[in-house]
C-alpha cells in the first residue's frame, strides 16, 4: 500500500517512509525535510515527532551534512566560503553549524583551489588582452565566492607566471615584448 495515500489513517509511517525515501537519494538537512512534510501536507506535530527521532537515531545530522556539502562542493565545483555559506543557508543549515564547517576549509586549499580554477581557464584565454582577462578571472572568482582581495591577488600572480609560456595580448592588439 502506498503510505501517501493511506496518509490519513497513519501520518507518522507516511512521515517517516517520506523521509526515508529523499535520504536515500541525497544528503539533506532538517530544514529542507521539514519543508518537504509541510508540502505533503504531514501534520506539524508528526512532521516535528518524526524529524526528532531521526535527528536522535542520526539519520539527520545538519552538522555532518554542512561538512560534507563544503567538502563537496569545494572539491568539486570550485566553491569559495562565500558562496558555501549562501548555499548552507539556502539549505536551512544553522548559522553556527554553517560557520564551524566553513572554518574546517584550510585557507592554503582554498587559495589552491582558486588557483586551479584561474589555470585552467587561462589556458582559453590566449587571444584575449590582459585586462579583458583579468575582469573574467576576478568575475569568475567572486561569482565562485571567493573575497576579492585574494581573487587580484592570485589573478595578477597567475598572469605574470604564466605570461612567458602563454602570453596574452596588450592593447594595442600585439603581443607584449
Amino acid at each position: 500500500m502506498d503510505p501517501e495515500l493511506d496518509q490519513a489513517a497513519d501520518p507518522h509511517s507516511a512521515a517517516r517512509t517520506i523521509l526515508l525515501d529523499k535520504l536515500t537519494g541525497q544528503p539533506r538537512s532538517r530544514a529542507e525535510l521539514a519543508g518537504l512534510l509541510a508540502e505533503r501536507k504531514i501534520p506539524d506535530e508528526v512532521a516535528d515527532e518524526v524529524l526528532d527521532r531521526f535527528t536522535e537515531v542520526g539519520l539527520i545530522d545538519d552538522a555532518a551534512f554542512a561538512n560534507a556539502w563544503v567538502e563537496s562542493r569545494h572539491r568539486g565545483r570550485g566553491l569559495g566560503k562565500r558562496a558555501l555559506a549562501q548555499e548552507l543557508r539556502r539549505r536551512g543549515v544553522d548559522d553556527q553549524l554553517a560557520r564551524d564547517a566553513l572554518d574546517e576549509l584550510d585557507p592554503e586549499q582554498e587559495e589552491e583551489t582558486a588557483r586551479a580554477l584561474v589555470r585552467r581557464k587561462l589556458k582559453s584565454m590566449r587571444s584575449l588582452e590582459r585586462e579583458v582577462a583579468m575582469r573574467r578571472l576576478l568575475g569568475m572568482l567572486a561569482r565562485k565566492g571567493y573575497p576579492g582581495g585574494l581573487a587580484i591577488t592570485i589573478v595578477k600572480q597567475e598572469l605574470s607566471a604564466t605570461h612567458e609560456e602563454l602570453p596574452l595580448l596588450d592593447s594595442s592588439g600585439l603581443e607584449p615584448d
